[in-house]
């Protein structure tokens, strides 16, 4: 269980420290586009009140609290759903990258009212117009990882 803690905490203390510099220290938010390495990875800064990619974006009071909600229930279901020990390392370690990529996102949400969004990727001729964060990434790769390792967990034989 306290791998799945660890990767939790490594997950959400890269998300608030990517956010804290890329907004206070290399003022992104004043600058509001800093190209790093153009197209394949440009900051661009962005406030998300809705999911990804801005879908259910309303900006009202009551949504943000319902995303809030919906996101610690998912948080407290998938952590539920892999604490028990037979759910190996890697399911573990992807639970925890998915809880903790969420509350990253919750945080900036109670604190801010919308979640920071920062990076944006695009390459071979398409111009992304979307940007999204390293919590985000941490979700994808979690919940991507919950995926692929379900049924390869300790005691557990895969079909």
């Amino acid at each position: 269980m306290s791998i799945l803690f660890w990767a939790g905490f490594w997950a959400f203390l890269a998300d608030q420290i990517t956010k804290y510099l890329v907004v206070h220290v290399m003022g992104l938010s004043q600058k509001y586009v800093i190209d790093v390495f153009p197209p394949l990875l440009n900051l661009r800064y962005g406030e998300n009140t809705g999911i990804n990619f801005g879908l259910l974006e309303s900006g009202s009071d009551a949504a943000r609290w319902v995303l809030i909600a919906f996101s610690l229930i998912v948080c407290f279901a998938v952590f539920w759903w892999v604490r028990k020990p037979e759910h190996g390392r890697w399911m573990q370690i992807s639970a925890g990258f998915l809880i903790g990529g969420a509350l990253g996102n919750v945080v900036d949400r109670l604190l801010y009212g919308y979640v920071l969004d920062f990076l944006n990727t695009s390459c071979c001729g398409i111009n992304n117009p979307f940007v999204f964060n390293v919590a985000d990434i941490f979700i994808f790769i979690g919940a991507a990882g919950l995926i692929l390792f379900e049924g390869k967990s300790k005691g557990k034989k895969a079909s």
